[in-house]
């Protein structure tokens, strides 16, 4: 029964639930930036490069067909377009990951900026001060 609270205890730590929580958040931006980059962005690459990403490849082997047209062997190719649309996406990906960092880090430096004021010595300091003042004069 001990384990099975260690177990709860272990769950409910705060640390564990905001991992749990940016997990689900990540898992949610890579659906949306997956969508963006290529339903938004690789079409207008594609535009500017005249060929689509996805049909970039290195064939090492053709297709072997059979006499009815149906494929007996599949074609065996490197797929390099695929690659470099991966790459392109990491770089969209990175960079706005930097953008939240840097803009996170800019609130935080506004948040440190305001020094709380010092605490007030204790009443013995202040007294032991006032009699060293009266001792000077």
């Amino acid at each position: 029964m001990s384990m099975l609270k260690e177990f709860k205890a272990f769950a409910m730590k705060g640390n564990l639930i905001d991992l749990a929580v940016g997990f689900v958040m990540g898992a949610a931006f890579t659906a949306v930036s997956t969508a963006f980059i290529q339903g938004l962005v690789m079409p207008f690459i594609s535009l500017i490069v005249q060929k689509d990403f996805s049909t970039w490849k290195l064939t090492l082997k053709e297709a072997e067909m059979g006499a009815d047209g149906v494929a007996t062997k599949p074609e065996i190719a490197v797929l390099y377009g695929d690659f470099i649309s991966a790459i392109i996406y990491f770089l969209i990906v990175a960079f706005v990951m930097f953008m939240v960092v840097k803009a996170v880090n800019r609130m935080k430096k506004k948040e440190e900026e305001a020094p709380a004021a010092p605490p007030a010595p204790p009443a013995d300091v202040v007294l032991l001060t006032e009699i060293r003042d009266l001792l000077k004069k």
